[in-house]
């Protein structure tokens, strides 16, 4: 089953299109769990799920349970596999959602129970859960490792006009590459005329282009109306479709 991750700067779209890949993958029959593991949590509003789950740090008791130690030496390796049953809500087109939450960082990153247990949750789902799984990142690769990298089949990275987020994109995949990750595919949003400069942009980061999303207003309503991206089946739902067509063709 395939295993992509998306990132990008914050508000270039990134969760509409993590949201609506999850929702295509479920209606052509796969078991599909999507997971929010950005900090603004917002994929269960892309998925049209009205009550979301908990974010799984806030499950304090459970994490020190499974991840701590008496005597203050965190575990690597928590027992995780019954999280997703236990915790994942199941919304429209039996996508099932988790959401990880934050992990409170000091100035050298979190080593702590809750860092240990994300991780190790994270490894679970993508080297021993048989779903498709549709990670929506934050602007990083904080949550991954080299230990699940090998189990990523593509990230895609959002991008839209403007030179910060091409130079976010780029960051984006040299962290990336640091940690294992070497299949990546650029998704432009509220593409217009600019395209081509921006795919000769990316050719600096070896970063190839797989689909372009225009500028909808439907999105824009789909927002206001708090309802589900994909019900609004605009010209911006078309263009995610072909980017799901191209990554379910490479799973045949």
């Amino acid at each position: 089953m395939i295993k992509i991750a998306i990132s990008g700067k914050g508000g270039v779209g990134k969760t509409t299109l993590a949201g609506t890949l999850a929702r295509l993958f479920a209606r052509k029959g796969y078991d599909v769990l999507a997971i929010d593991a950005d900090p603004s949590m917002n994929l269960a509003s892309a998925l049209g799920i009205k009550n979301p789950p908990r974010p799984l740090t806030e499950y304090k008791e459970l994490i020190d349970e499974r991840a701590g130690d008496p005597a203050g030496v965190f575990k690597l390796n928590p027992k995780v596999d019954d999280i997703v049953d236990k915790f994942g809500v199941t919304g429209p087109d039996n996508v099932k959602l988790l959401v990880m939450g934050t992990v409170e960082r000091g100035g050298s990153g979190c080593m702590c129970p809750a860092s240990s247990f994300l991780k190790a949750l994270m490894r679970h789902v993508i080297l021993k859960l048989n779903s498709v799984v549709i990670l929506d990142m934050e602007a990083g690769v904080e949550h991954l490792g080299r230990s699940t990298t090998k189990g990523i089949d593509y990230m895609i990275i959002v991008v839209e006009p403007g030179a910060r987020s091409i130079e976010t994109a780029g960051r984006i995949a040299e962290l990336g590459r640091q940690i294992g990750i070497d299949k990546f595919g650029i998704v432009i949003n509220k593409a217009g005329d600019e395209v081509l400069d921006i795919e000769e942009k990316l050719k600096v980061f070896d970063l190839p282009v797989i689909g372009s999303i225009p500028f909808d207003n439907d999105l824009v309503k789909a927002d206001l109306d708090n309802i589900s991206p994909i019900e609004r089946n605009g010209a911006a739902i078309s263009s995610i479709t072909t980017i799901f067509e191209k990554l379910s063709n490479k799973m045949e």
